[in-house]
């Protein structure tokens, strides 16, 4: 057979890459290994800028206009021909960031031909990666991506999910439906309210993830500023490096070892992750509620196969798809979380390996957030079923007269003893009809106006404030 491996264009070895590339490549401008080298450049140029503009460095040439344009162009202009020429450099000097501080150097010695042969650039290659080491590099790397990839990629798509769910309870706020407590009848609620629920808890994650903070810091080989005092004695190194930081969008840690602890990307992906649950649990219900036929495919929006063999079948596959998709993402997000955090004393190096997949975790909870809104906008609430199933659940009455029987002995009304063992008796493994319940309620010898109370109630009415609850929704 041949070896698939050396077909070309080359086959991707996962789903996120091969059959799944079209709605997760945005996070490539991120969360690749490209985009990794891109932003370990970026701040490099930065660094450089942010000594010789602050003069930080006794006798370094000081940068022009074109020359700052110059540099920070080198990042921005990354693309085919320079990742090519990374992975060259990268496979002499078999390490990652070296081959980001020669690939500058190349830079700087080209500026010449763009700006002339008197441009400093051409001696600055000293100040590239001084009193870097290569955390100090990949750290702010990797809060820069991350932080572009959550708030540009998972974000939109994320609050765009919430947003649908909002909406959905907006419109169905006063529409009645039987609740099913451990899977058995309940006292009715609205579609809206159980839409509500889910959007409100997705809200507040949100506003939990919108709220990170993408840490940094650049402080050399153990955290200690160590070789920039010995070398620059009179410059606020501290000053230096949190203004650098800040100048990223990051916030500043000044307490670290030569790695940043990474405790704020354990947060991050802690929240994803139960985002990732909360949205598990609204594609089983989705699912649950497509087969009581409480929500009815649209299938001319589905346009799919459903079963390779039964013809009649549409089948709920964007609610599986976005289940198994969310488990995969939060079992490794998850690991992510919970292995970040540990880094033999001052440095190791398993965290290099573990960040390379945080694209991977957020990635197929994109995929996920995509399959479960493409699934949510297929379906329509049915009325008429969900109808039918109140009207065949006289039983679920049977909470509001205990509780008006209740409230009635306690205001001084006779006769009203024992109301929950007297409403078991009549509704427990029975069905109950609306001519059973209203006999009931006019044999009780409660007062008069509870009674009327009483009588008007249908199952498909008992949804207390219901409605109005989807109100407090935000947004």
């Amino acid at each position: 057979m041949k070896a698939l491996a050396d077909v070309e264009p080359a086959i991707a070895l996962g789903p996120l890459d091969g059959r799944y590339r079209g709605v997760t490549a945005p996070l490539v401008d991120y969360l690749s290994e490209a985009a990794l080298n891109r932003a370990r450049i970026y701040v490099e140029v930065e660094w450089l800028i942010h000594l010789t503009t602050n003069h930080v460095l006794p006798g370094a040439p000081e940068l022009t206009t074109a020359e700052v344009a110059y540099l920070r162009d080198i990042p921005e202009s990354f693309g085919a021909a320079e990742i090519a020429e990374m992975a060259e450099i990268e496979a002499e000097t078999r390490h990652d960031v070296k081959a980001v501080e020669y690939f500058l150097k190349r830079r700087l010695d080209a500026a010449a031909r763009e700006l002339g042969a008197d441009t400093g650039l051409i001696h600055m290659h000293e100040i590239v990666h001084i009193f870097c080491t290569s955390e100090d590099i990949n750290n702010l790397s990797y809060a820069v991506v991350i932080k572009g990839a959550i708030e540009n990629v998972w974000l939109p798509a994320a609050t765009a999910l919430a947003d649908q769910l909002a909406g959905i309870a907006r419109e169905n706020a006063d529409l009645p439906m039987l609740s099913r407590t451990h899977g058995q009848t309940a006292s009715p609620t609205t579609l809206g309210k159980e839409m509500a629920v889910f959007a409100s808890r997705l809200q507040r994650q949100l506003r939990r993830i919108r709220g990170t903070e993408y840490l940094g810091k650049i402080n050399g080989a153990t955290g200690t500023f160590g070789a920039h005092a010995v070398a620059v004695p009179e410059a606020d190194w501290a000053a230096v490096s949190r203004s650098f930081v800040e100048g990223l969008g990051l916030t500043w840690n000044p307490l670290t070892t030569q790695i940043e602890p990474h405790d704020w990307q354990a947060d991050l992906y802690a929240d994803v992750a139960h985002f990732n649950r909360i949205a598990h649990n609204i594609a089983t219900d989705f699912w649950t509620y497509i087969s009581l036929d409480y929500f009815h495919q649209n299938l001319a929006a589905q346009g799919s196969t459903g079963s390779s063999t039964m013809p009649h079948k549409v089948n709920p596959i964007r609610f599986e798809n976005a289940e198994a998709n969310l488990e995969v993402s939060s079992a490794l997000l998850e690991s992510l979380a919970s292995t970040l955090v540990t880094s033999r004393l001052q440095r190791d190096l398993t965290d290099s390996t573990t960040q390379r997949n945080i694209g991977v975790g957020l990635g197929h909870s994109l995929l996920a957030i995509d399959n479960l809104r493409r699934g949510i906008g297929g379906v329509d609430p049915n009325p008429a079923v969900l109808a039918r199933d109140l009207d065949n659940a006289w039983e679920v009455l049977g909470e509001p007269i205990q509780q008006a029987m209740r409230a009635a002995e306690i205001n001084g009304a006779t006769g009203m003893g024992n109301p929950y063992e007297r409403l078991k008796e009549l509704t427990r493994g029975r069905q109950v009809t609306e001519k059973d319940m209203r006999a009931f309620i006019k044999e009780l010898g409660i007062p008069a106006d509870v009674e009327a109370r009483l009588l008007k109630l249908t199952p498909g009415g008992y949804v207390g404030l219901a409605g109005q609850l989807v109100s407090y929704l935000q947004g």
